[in-house]
Formats: C-alpha cells, structure tokens, sequence
C-alpha cells in the first residue's frame, strides 16, 4: 500500500494533486495505518492546496 508521504511527495513534485491520489489519501486516512510523519505531510500539502501552490485536479475547470 502507498503511504500518505508517498503520494504527498509525488503532489508537490507536480504541484497537482491528482483524483486518484485524493482517493488513495482517503484510503489511508480511513485504514488509520498512518504514522506522524504522514500527518505532517498531510497538512504540508494541505497548506499548499490553500496557498495555490498544488492545484485539485478535481476542481480545475474543464473545458
């Protein structure tokens, strides 16, 4: 299974978060198999997805 750090690295490398990797951070935030660093991670990307920074793919405009 891919950790939460893991996907939140791949994220801030593209500065996009993918719809695929938002379902696979609910995955691991449901299993509750998620250690602090994750956490940390998770809020890190978190701040950057408010701050512009990383786009949602799920909420870009399609045209």
């Amino acid at each position: 299974m891919v950790t939460i750090s893991q996907i939140v690295r791949e994220a801030l490398t593209e500065n996009l978060l993918t719809v695929v990797q938002e379902e696979q951070l609910r995955e691991c935030l449901s299993s509750k198999q998620y250690t602090s660093d994750d956490l940390a991670a998770f809020f890190t990307l978190q701040k950057m997805v408010m701050s512009g920074i990383v786009k949602q793919e799920s909420r870009s405009e399609r045209i």
